[in-house]
C-alpha cells in the first residue's frame, strides 16, 4: 500500500468518525450537498445513472432524466455520509434512524432469506436488524458481501457489520456453511440486484431488459427449505429517517424452474423500484453483461 492511499484511508476514516457525532441534520444536509456536487461534475458512473434511467424509463423526456438523476445523486450523497453512524454510531443512534416494520415474527428461528434490494437505505436496515438481534437475543444477522478493491476499508467494512454479532460472508464461500447459517435460523441477507457476471446467472427481464442475474435465491432456497421475504429500506414521508419493511414469506417459492424463479424475483425489485425510482442504486452498470452477440449498453 502506497504512502497516498494510506494518506487517503486516514482521512477518510477521520471524516467518517466525525460524521458519526454531528448533529444528524447537519449530516444529511452535508450528504446532499455532497450529491449534488457529484452530480455536476462529469464522471463515468454519472453517464451509468443517465443511462440506467434511460433504458429503465424511455418515457421520460431529457429533463424528467436529469431532475430524476439530480434526486438519485442527492439521496446517494445522503446515504454515503449516513454510513458513518450506521457504522460508527452506537444501537441507539442506528435504531434512531431506521425503523423496522416487519410481516414476519422476528426471532422465531425459521430458516429465512431476506432479499434486500440496493436502495440507497440498504445498510441502515441490514445493521438496525442487527442491532435488534443482539438486545433480542434473536438469531444473528448473515449478509454476504463481495470483496472491495481497497484491502483497508474492506477489513473495516467486516469488522463494522459484524459489531453486533452479525456475519459478513464472502460470496465466493463454500455452500455448505451458507446451507448452515440458513438453518440455524440465522437472517440471511442477499442483494441479488446486482450483474456480477456470467457464472450461477441467467438473463431474464428487468425493466424489460434481458439483464444478468443471479439464481442464487432459488437454488439456496430449495436447498436450505428456507422462506423468501422482500426487505426494503427505504425513506419516510418526512425523509427526515428510514422504515425497513419486511415482507411475508414469497407464496410458491421457490418452484423447481429456477429461470422462472429469477424472473419473478426481478418482477418484484422492479415494482418496489417504480414506486421509489430516485432511492435506487443507479450507480451500478446493472446491464454490464449482455446477451452473446449484443453490444455493451454504455459505450
Amino acid at each position: 500500500m502506497t504512502w497516498l492511499q494510506n494518506v487517503f484511508n486516514f482521512l477518510a476514516l477521520s471524516i467518517l468518525r466525525l460524521f458519526a457525532f454531528l448533529p444528524y441534520g447537519l449530516t444529511i444536509q452535508t450528504g446532499y450537498g455532497l450529491g449534488c456536487l457529484v452530480a455536476h461534475i462529469p464522471n463515468e458512473r454519472a453517464k451509468v445513472v443517465k443511462t440506467n434511467l434511460r433504458l429503465c424509463f424511455p418515457n421520460l423526456s431529457a429533463d424528467e432524466i436529469d431532475s430524476l438523476a439530480l434526486e438519485h445523486w442527492k439521496l446517494f450523497g445522503r446515504s454515503v455520509i449516513e454510513r458513518s453512524r450506521i457504522w460508527l454510531g452506537s444501537g441507539k443512534q442506528i435504531t434512531d434512524i431506521v425503523t423496522i416494520n416487519s410481516a414476519i415474527t422476528l426471532g422465531d428461528r425459521k430458516p429465512r432469506l431476506l432479499i434486500n434490494p440496493h436502495f440507497v437505505g440498504l445498510e441502515g436496515g441490514f445493521m438496525t436488524l442487527s442491532v435488534l438481534a443482539s438486545a433480542h437475543d434473536w438469531p444473528r444477522g448473515a449478509g454476504l458481501y463481495q470483496n472491495m478493491k481497497n484491502p483497508f476499508f474492506n477489513q473495516k467494512m467486516i469488522e463494522w457489520r459484524n459489531r453486533f454479532g452479525g456475519k459478513s460472508i464472502e460470496r465466493q464461500s463454500r455452500l455448505r456453511d451458507l446451507i448452515r447459517e440458513i438453518q440455524t435460523g440465522n437472517f440471511i441477507f442477499i442483494a441479488p440486484d446486482i450483474d456480477l457476471g456470467p457464472r450461477d446467472s441467467v438473463f431474464v427481464p428487468f425493466f424489460g431488459i434481458q439483464t444478468n442475474t443471479i439464481t442464487s435465491v432459488s437454488r439456496l432456497a430449495r436447498l436450505s427449505g428456507a422462506e423468501v421475504c422482500l426487505m426494503t429500506t427505504t425513506l419516510n414521508p418526512d425523509r427526515k429517517a428510514y422504515t425497513c419493511n419486511i415482507s411475508a414469506p414469497l407464496p410458491n417459492f421457490p418452484t423447481d424452474d429456477v429461470e422462472a424463479d429469477t424472473a419473478r424475483l426481478n418482477k418484484y425489485i422492479e415494482d418496489l423500484v417504480r414506486e421509489r425510482p430516485a432511492e435506487y442504486y443507479w450507480v451500478h452498470k446493472r446491464f454490464k453483461h449482455r446477451p452473446p452477440g449484443e453490444p455493451s449498453l454504455y459505450n
